[in-house]
Parts: C-alpha cells; structure tokens; sequence
C-alpha cells in the first residue's frame, strides 16, 4: 500500500466474546483500520464484557472507540439476559428461538453501528454473527443481515456505502476456535457466558456452545469455568 493511502475502515461491533473478537482480527488481516464499537444493555454480564472489551481494544491497538448505553432493552425486559426474573436456561441448546433472545437486538445494534459508520466513513461494519452453529436467533441470520445492509444504504447518504461483513456466519463453533488460533486472537481475554462475571458456568447455551468448540478442535479453552 502507498505510504500517502488512507486504510480503509471497518467498524467492528464487538462484545467482549470470542466471535466478535475473532472477526474484528480477520477485519484486521484483510488490511483495515479497525475502529470499535461495545453495547452496555443491562445484560447480566456487563461488567466482564466491558472489561474484556477493553482488553481486546488495547490488543488490536484500536484508537476509535465508542461504548453505548442502551438501558431501555431491560425496560423492554423479554430475555433472561436482561430480566433475573427469567432464569438462563442451563439444560442444553434446545430447538426454536430461546429465552436468551433479545427482541431485535442486532437490528438495534446495526443500525447505531450504520450512524457511526457513516460519520466515520467506514466502508464495512463487521458482525460476529454465527448462524449454522448457535443458539437459534433470528437476528443472526445471514438473508436478515443482508436485508439490513440494503436498508442501511438505503437510509444513508448516497456516498455512503457500507457493507456489512459477517465472516464466521457459515462457521462452526470448532472451526472459529481454530481460525482464532491461527489469528493469535487472545481467547483468555474473551467472554461468553450468560450468567457469570467470575467464572464462566460452563452450562448456559453459550458456554456449552464454546466448550464444544474447543473439544471438536482437541484444544483448552483458556478462561476459566466453575
């Protein structure tokens, strides 16, 4: 790349969790500046996730870097994420769309995503959405995702144009752990459980999916579980 190139930028939504993180590093290898952007929605595992946000940002050297708060999703309630009067399912990934769910989570996260993006001429948004190996939401689906990026550029100047990458969306639990491997992404620095900010359960949906993945990829997951 010429000295006098700008890179181009993309704008990573990332949680603090091992899918985000690794998308936000494959972004990073395609040859972008990486600008961040982390949503506090009263999950019950906010804290660990900002934290591990944070550890991650300094990691990838990232300079731009927004934190939203959106406490209107634990008015709205409807997810054991947001309610503790729903409890987090700890029986093992079931059929259909859990209570975990959060009602059009990524539809809201995208779309504050798009105004930033747009105000800093980011050509990509980057999502760690995973849709063959996950907990069944609807807002992971690649043809959802893809509606999305129409609308966006719809809704957007006509000089803005923003694609929206999904790199892990056809990738298996195992398969992303061993790409994060090869990446040197930190996964001790990651965050996936539902439930816990001091030891990972090790039976909530996610835990279970990520344990999985390790176990397919004969590999240690590095954080610890109760």
């Amino acid at each position: 790349m010429n000295l006098h190139e700008k890179k181009k930028k993309a704008l990573c939504i990332m949680s603090g969790g091992m899918d985000s993180t690794l998308a936000a590093y494959m972004m990073r290898e395609a040859g972008y500046e990486i600008l961040a952007v982390h949503f506090n929605y009263d999950q019950r595992t906010q804290a660990k996730e900002l934290v591990c946000f944070e550890a991650i940002c300094k990691e990838l050297e990232i300079k731009t870097q927004y934190v939203l708060d959106l406490s209107f999703f634990k008015q709205l309630g409807a997810s054991a994420l947001t309610d503790t009067n729903i409890d987090v399912p700890l029986g093992g990934v079931g059929e259909g769309v859990p209570v975990t769910y959060v009602p059009f989570r990524n539809g809201i996260f995208l779309s504050m995503a798009a105004a930033i993006a747009e105000k800093e001429g980011a050509c990509v948004i980057s999502i760690g959405v995973v849709e063959e190996d996950s907990s069944g939401y609807p807002d992971c689906r690649e043809a959802y995702i893809k509606s999305m990026e129409q609308s966006i550029n719809l809704g957007t100047k006509d000089e803005t144009q923003i694609e929206i990458r999904m790199p892990l969306v056809h990738l298996k639990k195992s398969q992303i752990v061993q790409k994060a491997l090869e990446l040197h992404v930190p996964l001790e620095l990651t965050w996936s459980c539902y439930k816990n900010e001091e030891k990972a359960c090790g039976l909530c949906d996610s835990c279970r999916l990520r344990l999985n993945g390790f176990a397919l990829a004969n590999m240690q997951d590095p954080i610890e579980y109760e």
